[in-house]
């Protein structure tokens, strides 16, 4: 856990010192850690969010940026669970005898 930590903590100073956005997923591929493992993990979120809320002006246009980058990630892993869980409801309503409809 402590080498995913300062993996984290590394990922978003680089990123911080270069000027670019951090995002969860450029912190994933800086840290080589997954971004399921960042968002589900409070410790690496909270501190993934804290360098965010550190890097940038919500009132420029980059912080505009990062925060729409950061939506977009989201709505893709919302996306994704969606799409997991249509396809589960398929297979079970594939299993179940229909009912005649009276």
């Amino acid at each position: 856990m402590t080498d995913n930590l300062e993996a984290v903590e590394a990922a978003c100073t680089r990123l911080a010192d270069a000027g670019e956005a951090i995002s969860f997923t450029a912190v994933a591929e800086h840290a080589g850690i997954s971004r399921t493992t960042l968002y589900r993990n409070p410790q690496l979120r909270a501190v993934i969010e804290e360098h965010r809320s550190h890097s940038h002006d919500p009132r420029t246009l980059t912080g505009i940026a990062a925060e729409i980058a950061h939506l977009r990630v989201g709505l893709e892993a919302i996306a994704d669970r969606v799409r997991r869980h249509e396809e589960r409801l398929r297979r079970i309503e594939g299993r179940q005898p229909r009912r005649k409809a009276n």
